[in-house]
């Protein structure tokens, strides 16, 4: 397993044979300053604003019920927000990054496919890490209630500011896209047992995702990964879009399917 490096901007978003090589058995590449100060500083206000006002459709920290969460969202703290969802149709600034013609070629090349759409019915959204009441969330697949034709899948994390251990960066764990696991190796809820000897190993080679304002982390949907808590007196904001290639597709009827995706980028044909 290696160890993965991050990966300065390129003066053009074409990756070396390296670089796809070491997502390939990672699972997880990060490309630094993608995003322009003037465009975080727009996203940021936005997100700010529609976080202080409840702009819907919003899940709050109480509706995931992870451990620490408020009980319900008439409990104290019971408003925070957790998520800002439908990202794409909330807002043209989201829009347009999600649409980014350097992510996509990114991603593109991640997914070996030059047809690329996005969709809008799992991430899609802005995550919003408050400082007191924000919740740490354990080891899992984002695929555990996903319903493709096949797994193959490419998140983009945005990062719109600091992100760091004490603000609950996000931790992955090398080359887990790549493992079979046991049922007996997940709780219920699809998340990694910690209790287990066999996964405590695992754990040990987790890295901490630190990021600047405008980095991405791109990663595989089936890479294990988990995040902290926000610890610090600031909110924490990013921005997370998942991707998808022309070998693969949403099963028809299930929720993976609910809303039509938006084309990225389309081969056309004669």
């Amino acid at each position: 397993m290696s160890m993965n490096a991050t990966i300065d901007r390129p003066t053009q978003p074409a990756l070396t044979p390296a670089q796809r090589e070491l997502f390939k058995v990672d699972g997880f590449l990060i490309m630094r300053g993608l995003a322009s100060a003037e465009r975080l500083n727009a996203m940021r206000t936005t997100a700010v604003e529609h976080a202080s006002a409840h702009v819907a459709p919003i899940e709050y920290e109480a509706d995931v019920a992870y451990p620490g969460a408020p009980a319900s969202r008439d409990a104290e703290g019971g408003d925070t927000p957790r998520r800002l969802l439908q990202a794409y149709d909330r807002d043209p600034l989201f829009a347009d990054w999600a649409a980014d013609a350097r992510l996509s070629a990114i991603v593109a090349q991640l997914l070996d496919s030059d047809d690329v759409w996005l969709s809008r019915n799992h991430h899609n959204c802005v995550m919003t890490k408050s400082p007191r009441y924000s919740t740490a969330t354990a080891w899992h697949k984002d695929l555990r209630y996903w319903s493709f034709e096949t797994p193959r899948l490419v998140n983009a994390w945005l990062a719109l500011g600091d992100e760091t251990p004490a603000n609950g960066c996000m931790r992955v764990l090398p080359g887990t896209h790549r493992m079979p696991f046991d049922a007996e190796q997940m709780d219920a809820d699809q998340f990694l047992r910690e209790d287990r000897d066999d996964n405590a190993r695992l754990i040990e080679s987790a890295i901490d995702a630190q990021l600047a304002p405008g980095d991405v982390l791109f990663f595989d949907a089936g890479l294990l990964h988990a995040a902290g808590a926000n610890t610090t007196d600031e909110r924490k904001l990013s921005m997370v879009t998942t991707y998808y290639g022309s070998d693969n597709a949403p099963v028809p009827g299930t929720r993976s399917a609910r809303l039509e995706p938006v084309p990225i980028r389309e081969t056309r044909h004669a």
